[in-house]
């Protein structure tokens, strides 16, 4: 379908696409093979500044907004959503800087982040404290002039590679969700440490690791917003990035679809090519729709989310959950139009099957996201 893309967004959507057929493709099974982090490709993503796209040019970014960077998402997720994970990651790090942060902060750190010259973070998650975002443990208690973290953050993607941590830690333990607090956190600040690099079953070449805060200090002046307002920096941000995951659910759709319709037109069964079976043809005619009304449903809530609207928690969640489930069902199906060849590590179905897995899960699963959109139709129910 034609999207009527302005003259800019063919520019970064067909740029994403080059780097990932010149860059990410002739080596995203070695990475896999090896879970070898992407510098190389993160450092021609940078060169083409795609690190800026969402940043605003007073800051050294493209001014541009999320539907941008959910096309160049896209693109690179059709490659490897490994290399594409560890992009979107850098955004997701971002957005509470972007949301909340100071203009000070920004001018200090923002620079850096649009040049792609240190990687971002984004630290929520911990062991009881995943689908439960409001369980977070970690804590940040202000002495003098710095605030002293303690606790540890798990799975957090980019972790021990981002040089910039946006960390959600709890500042007054009595007002529970309401007394969770956002920093930022240097690589390198004392008392601050990683664990052991996560051994996954997909997106091997992203890194994924544990954060560790013992007697951590920063100064206070790296509180994002007021004390208080983590939590809802924590969700506002999620709400920004889930058409990132949508996007992301798409693209690997999309690559699964096209190397499974090229298979069908080369391998022949019963004297014909297997693309002239009425049972594939179906398959194929099932995936090629819903990658479509995938796309359409991110494209459209990515564009509404830029328009500023405040209350996007419905539309970014259904992204997320439409779009995922359908990258699931059709990876599983090009494997299956493939047969064994599919299940074989010389194509590239097998990788994008065992990658799609996580985007049901991780920033919130998608029984996660199922609740929220619950909770908010309850709301309009109640309007009426």
């Amino acid at each position: 379908m034609d999207y009527f893309l302005t003259e800019e967004q063919v520019m970064i959507r067909d740029l994403a696409r080059q780097v990932s057929e010149d860059k990410v493709m002739p080596i995203r099974a070695e990475l896999d093979e090896k879970e070898e982090f992407p510098w190389d490709i993160m450092k021609t993503l940078a060169q083409s500044d795609f690190f800026g796209i969402n940043i605003s040019e007073q800051y050294g970014g493209l001014g541009m907004g999320g539907f941008e960077l959910t096309l160049a998402i896209e693109e690179l997720s059709k490659a490897c959503l490994g290399v594409s994970t560890t992009f979107a990651a850098n955004s997701l790090g971002t957005y509470p800087l972007l949301l909340q942060g100071s203009d000070e902060q920004k001018k200090k750190y923002l620079p850096d982040i649009a040049s792609g010259r240190k990687l971002v973070a984004f630290g929520l998650t911990e062991a009881n404290a995943g689908s439960d975002a409001a369980g977070v443990q970690t804590t940040a208690k202000l002495e003098g002039n710095e605030y002293v973290l303690n606790g540890t953050k798990q799975w957090i993607t980019n972790g021990g590679d981002a040089e910039i941590y946006t960390v959600i830690a709890i500042t007054n333990k009595a007002k529970g969700a309401r007394g969770a607090s956002a920093f930022i956190v240097d690589k390198g600040t004392p008392g601050f440490s990683f664990g052991k690099k996560e051994n996954k079953l997909g997106i091997r070449a992203s890194s994924t690791r544990e954060l560790i805060f013992e007697n951590c200090r920063i100064p206070k002046e790296n509180l994002i917003g007021k004390e208080g307002l983590g939590f809802i920096i924590a969700m506002k941000t999620l709400d920004k990035s889930r058409t990132g995951v949508g996007a992301q659910g798409v693209g690997v759709a999309q690559g699964a679809f096209e190397a499974a319709a090229d298979f069908a037109k080369e391998r022949h069964q019963f004297g014909v090519p297997i693309i002239s079976i009425q049972a594939v043809q179906h398959m194929l005619a099932d995936m090629a729709t819903q990658i479509e009304a995938a796309r359409a449903l991110v494209y459209a809530v990515a564009k509404f989310i830029d328009t500023g609207s405040k209350d996007v928690a419905k539309e970014s969640a259904m992204a997320k959950l439409f779009a995922t489930d359908v990258a699931m069902k059709v990876t599983v199906d090009a494997v299956q139009v493939m047969g064994g060849s599919g299940y074989m590590r010389e194509y590239p179905v097998e990788k994008m099957m065992r990658d799609a897995k996580i985007l049901q899960i991780y920033e919130g699963t998608n029984q996660i996201q199922r609740n929220v959109i619950g909770q908010a139709l309850i709301k309009e129910t109640a309007k009426r």
